[in-house]
C-alpha cells in the first residue's frame, strides 16, 4: 500500500519550495495558487502548459505542481487528468475550488464596436458563447494557451481590434481596461484546482476525497455496475465518475472516479481491495483534504467524533475480563 505521510509539520517552510503553474501571471492558475496562505508563500514558477506543469514536476525540476482539472461548466480538464492517468506517477495533495468571472478586455481608447476578434484559452471562449453571440456575432475567436497569456499577447501587439477574455487582474498586470465585467453564461462557474506532487499521501484530516482510476478486466455487461457495487455496497459516495478512452484500442474505456474518504479509512481501503482483485488494475491518484466553504468545520466535528467514539471503544474494553 502506499506509503501515507506523517501531519506536516506545523508552520512549513514553504518559501523553500517550488510550485509551478499555468502562467503567465494573471492565470486563473495563478489566482487560485494565491488563494491559499501556505501556498502563496512558496516559489511560484509559470510554465506554458498544464503538461508542462506536470511533467516538470515529474522530472523533479520543482517540488510541486498546481493545475486545473476540472470546470462546472465545460466539465474535465482532459490533458490534466489524461496526463495524471496515464503518463505520469503523481499523487494529488489537495484541492482548491475557484469561482470564475471572465472579463472582456481590450488596449486602453478600444471600444466594443472595433473588436473583430478575440483571444482567450479555449475552455473560456467555450463559457462565454451566449456573450459573444449577442454582443459580438461576427467576432472571430482563436484560442491562446491561457487566459492570461491572451491579456499579455494583446498588450504586446498592441491590435486595436482585438480583444481577450481573461480574469480581471489580467488587465491590471498588462494594462488593459476592462469592456465587459462577468461575461460568462453561468453564474455559479467554478474551478477546480489540484496540487500534485511526486509522493506521499498527506494525513487523514476527516473531510477528504480519494481520487483512482479503474480499468476494467474485460468490456462486458455490467462491468460497470460491478465496480459500483463496490462503493455502494460499502456507503462509500463518488463525486465524480466519467470513462476515458484508455489509448490500447478502440472502444477500451477506464473510469475515473472520485470518492468520499481516505486511504487510511478501512472501508476505502477495502474497496480498493476488491477493485485491484476483480479488476485488470487500478491507478491510485491521491487521497487528501477536501475543498469546501465548510471544509475546516467538517474536518473539526469528524475529529471530535473520532475522540467520542475512541473515549466509548475505551469505556467498554475496560470492562473486559482480565483487561
Amino acid at each position: 500500500m502506499t506509503d501515507i505521510a506523517a501531519p506536516p509539520p506545523a508552520s512549513p517552510d514553504w518559501s523553500a519550495r517550488t510550485i509551478a503553474f499555468l502562467g503567465p501571471i494573471g492565470t486563473f492558475s495563478e489566482q487560485a495558487l494565491l488563494s491559499d496562505e501556505d501556498l502563496a508563500r512558496a516559489k511560484a514558477v509559470p510554465l506554458p502548459t498544464f503538461s508542462a506543469v506536470l511533467n516538470a514536476v515529474e522530472a523533479g525540476e520543482v517540488d510541486l505542481g498546481f493545475v486545473a482539472i476540472e470546470n462546472a461548466i465545460e466539465g474535465t480538464v482532459n490533458v490534466t487528468q489524461d496526463t495524471l492517468a496515464f503518463d505520469a506517477d503523481l499523487l494529488i495533495q489537495r484541492e482548491v475550488v475557484l469561482p470564475v468571472h471572465l472579463d472582456l478586455m481590450a488596449r486602453p481608447g478600444v471600444v466594443l464596436d472595433q473588436i473583430t476578434h478575440v483571444w482567450s484559452y479555449p475552455h473560456a471562449l467555450a463559457q462565454c458563447r451566449k456573450f459573444l453571440a449577442r454582443e459580438l456575432p461576427l467576432v472571430e475567436a482563436e484560442a491562446t494557451n491561457s487566459t492570461a497569456d491572451a491579456a499579455r499577447t494583446l498588450a504586446e501587439q498592441g491590435d486595436t481590434h482585438a480583444g481577450a477574455i481573461a480574469p480581471a487582474r489580467a488587465a491590471e498586470v498588462y494594462g488593459l481596461e476592462v469592456l465587459a465585467h462577468a461575461i460568462e453564461d453561468h453564474d455559479d462557474n467554478a474551478t477546480r484546482f489540484v496540487l500534485v506532487a511526486r509522493a506521499g499521501v498527506p494525513a487523514s484530516t476527516g473531510h477528504d476525497k480519494t481520487s483512482i482510476v479503474v480499468f476494467q478486466r474485460a468490456d462486458e455487461p455490467g462491468s460497470l455496475l460491478g465496480i459500483l457495487q463496490e462503493f455502494a455496497a460499502r456507503g462509500i459516495n463518488l463525486t465524480r465518475l466519467e470513462s476515458r478512452p484508455t489509448r490500447r484500442g478502440l472502444g477500451d474505456y477506464c473510469f475515473l472516479i472520485d470518492l468520499e474518504g481516505h486511504l487510511r479509512d478501512e472501508v476505502v481501503a477495502d474497496a480498493l481491495r476488491a477493485l485491484k482483485t476483480k479488476q485488470a488494475d487500478v491507478k491510485f491518484l491521491g487521497s487528501y483534504p477536501a475543498a469546501g466553504e465548510h471544509g475546516a468545520t467538517v474536518r473539526a466535528e469528524a475529529n471530535e467524533a473520532a475522540r467520542r467514539a475512541e473515549a466509548w471503544l475505551s469505556g467498554l474494553r475496560a470492562d473486559i475480563a482480565g483487561a
